[in-house]
């Protein structure tokens, strides 16, 4: 099943603000109330899944540097004493159970996991929600800017050797260079790794449901399946982590001043 395209996603924006207008301007009921949100939010969410579709259509399909960027992440890691992608892909081909498992994981549970939390999210923890959004918003417009410096994933670099899993397994992610949905040529950072953050840390703090705790180990899964296929290193996965915790804590800044603000305003006399 093929990803929604800009368009459709500009016209499920539009049509959804204009659900949005029309319930304001109805009489206050209960239906209402929940509605006028609901459309706001998924105007939003189109709205932004559009610009993300838009910018993936920008001519950067060039190569230049990507692969000895690569190598540098690689020589840097090595240096770091971090276990090498390869490793993780050769044991789980020694077990040919997991590396379906790890082939299917990356295809598919990627989006489906992130829209089930923001639902959820949206229905259950209305409060909570917006600050978790607004890290989502954060982690994927921070990757949309980063990819302008091409990086390549450690699939790309010959002298490692993996395996393409997609091919052996089936359920390909991206075919040719330059096609498909995604940009093969900038894993730096990992959109994976940066969504399943927000879901399970989303998820961790915002719940004290004993589910969590299954919940939260969609992060470290996560980076370990965009390793074992080779679809990215480990300092991309670290990179998308840290630019979701710098949108979380500037949402917090924001929402503490404007609260300070706030409170400035009311007469002492109030």
């Amino acid at each position: 099943m093929p990803w929604p395209s800009w368009e459709q996603a500009a016209i499920a924006c539009l049509l959804s603000l204009v659900a949005w207008l029309v319930v304001r301007r109805l009489p206050q009921s209960r239906t209402g109330d929940a509605l006028l949100p609901a459309f706001w939010e998924f105007s939003l969410i189109s709205g932004l899944y559009g610009i993300w579709r838009l910018a993936r259509m920008l001519p950067i399909t060039h190569e230049s540097g990507a692969l000895e960027r690569a190598r540098e992440i690689d020589r840097f890691q090595q240096m770091l004493h971090l276990p090498t992608e390869i490793a993780m892909q050769h044991f789980v081909i020694d077990h040919d159970w997991l590396a379906r498992l790890v082939n299917g994981y990356y295809a598919i549970v990627h989006v489906p996991a992130l829209i089930a939390f923001l639902v959820w999210a949206f229905v259950r923890h209305r409060d909570l929600y917006p600050h978790w959004r607004n890290g989502l918003v954060a982690v994927t417009a921070g990757c949309l800017l980063i990819r302008f410096i091409r990086v390549a994933p450690p699939r790309f670099i010959d002298e490692l050797g993996f395996v393409d899993l997609s091919t052996r397994f089936g359920l390909g992610v991206y075919g040719d260079v330059g096609t498909g949905v995604s940009d093969q040529f900038a894993a730096m950072p990992s959109i994976h790794v940066g969504w399943a953050a927000v879901v399970a840390l989303g998820t961790f703090f915002i719940t004290t449901s004993r589910w969590r705790w299954v919940v939260v180990m969609h992060l470290p899964v996560t980076v370990f399946v965009v390793a074992a296929t080779g679809h990215h290193w480990w300092l991309d996965g670290i990179v998308a982590v840290a630019l979701m915790a710098a949108g979380l804590a500037f949402d917090t800044w924001l929402r503490r001043r404007r609260g300070a603000r706030r409170l400035a305003a009311v007469p002492a006399d109030a």
